[in-house]
């Protein structure tokens, strides 16, 4: 029998306790990826449209990475809501060992087909290159990617938002050195170029899964090593039931974002392109600002459903949008703001990069409150186990009215401004449809509370 551990239900964290440290935790990552970009972007601007090129693989390669991460947190939110530490555990490293077995198995597709894959951008063969190389070093640091993931995942599910960010601090730390190092070939390292940004990228997150490990082994974190008990088919079945929905949405995300690329790639150009990966990194800071309110509505969502309070799940929710639209809709204000003088930060004096880059930035700034929306309302239906319905809108917003309207501009022969400002409608039907859900208060009823009949039976 499990043993609970009697905390109260109402001893819940705070919606800025769990954000504040989500948020200076991923803006940490913002500013390496500025600090990336700026980097690489003395290389020109096929450097930039290579990178642009290797992420999007790579973020398509940890669809299934990121849907057991969402498993993860609606799991051991609702078990730790539900005064069950030891079942929150167990989740836990039956979730490391899924998403490792996977990592392992995707690795594969991400070395030997990195060219291949790429090639569907329609980027010039020197670019290709680059983002092949880019690829493949990615690839082979999936397991450490995903025990990063994971383990975060599990700790702020629990309340714990501070040793992510401590960890996080520490692989930008080692992040930022090498990636000077290994792009220019400094301190007696080889000048990589391109491939040597991701190798940057997979050494951190490799010292970040082997600090997060040693605590997790000597039981110094929230989650417990466990090793027995923790596989159970039920177990496992339940992650599974409640993350592929969000693999399929992920495989979705990935598949419209590579046709929206594709399509600015092939008829564009590399600069288009190039323009595109520059706007999201600028506006990079309002996200991470999303991001970590989704992260806290997400726990808490989940916590309060734990705990059997459905009504404190909805008020969490509420008050995380609330603050996310704020926020988010601030800082890209600024954003818009200094467009001009951000881009020939990064670019120099490339005017066709520029001008593209700000059309873009100013298009996508407008779009910070909606994008809030969903990130809040999106991030709490998944803590409820909710996983359908928003790869639903994402088929919606991001296939049909995205897609859909860039596929029409490009062939009417419009400016890439057009294509670019297909994502108005995209993030508007995507909001209205995440709205009328988050209202309905289906989601309240869509995962049971069984973490204790599982544990118990």
């Amino acid at each position: 029998m499990s043993q609970v551990s009697g905390q109260a239900p109402n001893a819940r964290p705070s919606i800025s306790q769990l954000a504040f440290p989500s948020i200076l935790g991923n803006l940490l990552y913002a500013v390496v990826g500025m600090v990336q970009t700026k980097v690489v972007g003395e290389l020109g601007a096929e450097a930039i449209a290579a990178v642009g090129a290797g992420q999007r693989v790579f973020f398509a390669l940890q669809a299934v990475l990121m849907a057991i991460g969402v498993g993860t947190t609606a799991l051991v939110a609702r078990a730790w809501g539900a005064g069950d530490e030891r079942e929150a555990s167990r989740i836990t490293m039956a979730s490391l060992v899924l998403a490792g077995v996977f990592a392992l198995v995707l690795t594969v597709p991400g070395v030997l087909f990195a060219r291949p894959v790429a090639s569907i951008f329609g980027l010039d063969e020197h670019t290709l290159d680059l983002a092949a190389d880019n690829i493949r070093w990615l690839a082979m640091f999936n397991v450490a990617f995903a025990a990063n993931f994971i383990m975060a995942s599990a700790l702020r599910a629990t309340g714990d938002a501070w040793t992510p960010l401590l960890v996080g601090a520490l692989v930008n730390v080692v992040n930022v050195p090498l990636l000077y190092a290994l792009v220019f070939g400094m301190f007696g390292l080889p000048a990589m170029g391109v491939a040597g940004a991701a190798l940057a990228a997979g050494l951190a997150f490799t010292v970040g899964m082997a600090v997060l490990l040693a605590l997790w082994f000597k039981e110094k974190l929230r989650v417990k090593h466990q090793r027995g008990g923790w596989f159970r088919r039920e177990r496992l079945k339940r992650l599974v039931d409640i993350g592929y929905p969000a693999a399929v949405e992920q495989i979705v995300f990935q598949s419209g974002f590579f046709l929206f690329l594709t399509l600015i790639g092939r008829y564009y150009g590399t600069e288009a392109f190039a323009a595109y990966n520059i706007g999201v990194n600028l506006l990079n800071i309002c996200m991470v600002v999303g991001f970590g309110f989704s992260i806290a509505g997400s726990t808490l969502t989940g916590q309060y459903l734990g705990a059997n309070d459905p009504e404190g799940a909805m008020r969490s929710a509420k008050r995380a949008t609330v603050f996310a639209m704020i926020s988010m809709g601030s800082l890209g204000a600024v954003v818009i703001a200094f467009a001009w003088q951000l881009a020939g930060f990064f670019l120099g004096d490339d005017e066709v990069t520029i001008r593209h880059t700000v059309e873009f930035t100013w298009l996508l700034g407008a779009m910070m409150p909606l994008m809030a929306i969903e990130f809040a309302i999106g991030g709490a239906l998944r803590g409820a186990g909710d996983t359908r319905f928003p790869l639903v809108a994402t088929f919606f917003g991001l296939i049909g009215m995205r897609c859909g309207l860039a596929i029409l501009f490009t062939w009417l022969g419009l400016p890439v401004v057009w294509v670019y400002g297909a994502l108005v409608g995209d993030y508007v039907l995507k909001n209205a449809m995440l709205v009328w859900r988050f209202r309905s208060g289906r989601w309240k009823y869509i995962v049971r509370n069984e973490a204790l009949d599982l544990a118990r039976s």
